[in-house]
């Protein structure tokens, strides 16, 4: 493998990918993320059929999950097999794996398969602790200048979903939460027939297990977050529908609901930086869902 790399649509964000098997490859994306090299990457596979690659001692419950939600927004962190390096895994015994549920991402593990590829290793496409990109001209905005030649960046158009997977630990008995997404609680409980550890944000002092956007300060544009404030003129602001907007105050989104709002996020906090908006109030949304992934997103982008 040539060990350039690839950015390319998902139903959540942009990744950058790589092959998962060449270190020096993967090396590229932490230096073009500027990320840690203790921040372990999601691998990417085409099918459950090539877990096994990855994985070991894979509980029941964890099949029944990928059965029932791959290809979907979910990421199964899993006891790793041999495969698994240490500059994916950020030197854990664990790896996070996914099968995304977007037709470009499938079509690129299936091509990289056919010549041998065993996975894609794969961040967001952007800045570390930056917005996530949910379209292909947010990727070059943010990433084009850290890219070679050689490297490529499909576009599949906007991103479905717009907030990152679901990542469930599932190395103890019953399945865990270590970052909410589209896969919630409820989808979990009725897939494995346990109920999920309720997820609590992990912070810098109590960390058991690394994952992709655990860290306090994450998601975040260069504009200042408030949350559930009223907006003062000359500030951005993001909230449903139903909420006026007061005079002077610049609107960014308008979701229906909370599917559209998590669609709408990333594109409307990016939309903040290019109208040079130093300040930005969101009315987080109510409820569970896709809505407690919501406010994960935006307590640590307020941080």
């Amino acid at each position: 493998m040539s060990g350039d790399l690839v950015a390319f649509p998902t139903e959540t964000v942009y990744g950058l990918g790589a092959d998962a098997c060449n270190s020096k490859a993967v090396a590229r994306i932490y230096e073009a993320k500027g990320r840690p090299a203790d921040h372990p990457l999601i691998v990417h596979i085409p099918s459950l059929d090539h877990l096994a690659d990855w994985a070991q001692e894979v509980p029941k419950y964890a099949i029944k999950l990928a059965r029932d939600f791959w290809p979907g927004p979910m990421t199964l962190v899993l006891k790793r097999s041999e495969l698994a390096g240490d500059f994916i895994t950020g030197g854990q015994d664990t790896v996070g794996v996914r099968v995304p549920d977007h037709a470009v991402a499938l079509s690129l593990l299936t091509a990289f398969e056919k010549v041998g590829g065993k996975g894609v290793a794969a961040p967001s496409a952007n800045r570390f602790g930056h917005v996530s990109p949910t379209n292909a001209a947010a990727v070059v905005e943010e990433l084009g200048q850290y890219l070679s030649k050689n490297d490529i960046v499909l576009d599949g158009g906007a991103c479905l979903v717009g907030v990152e997977s679901t990542i469930i630990d599932c190395t103890g008995t019953t399945p865990r939460i270590l970052r909410p997404g589209a896969i919630n609680e409820l989808m979990i409980n009725e897939s494995t027939g346990f109920s999920c550890s309720e997820f609590k944000p992990q912070t810098t002092s109590v960390v058991d297990i690394r994952v992709s956007g655990s860290l306090e300060n994450h998601y975040a544009p260069a504009a200042k977050v408030f949350l559930d404030h009223t907006p003062l003129p000359g500030q951005g602001f993001i909230a449903d529908a139903k909420l006026q907007t007061p005079e002077g105050v610049i609107r960014l989104a308008s979701p229906n609901n909370n599917e559209e709002f998590a669609h709408l996020l990333y594109s409307a906090l990016r939309e903040a930086d290019a109208k040079g908006l130093t300040e930005i109030v969101v009315a987080q949304p109510n409820g569970t869902g896709i809505a407690v992934a919501i406010r994960d997103r935006l307590a640590r982008a307020a941080n």
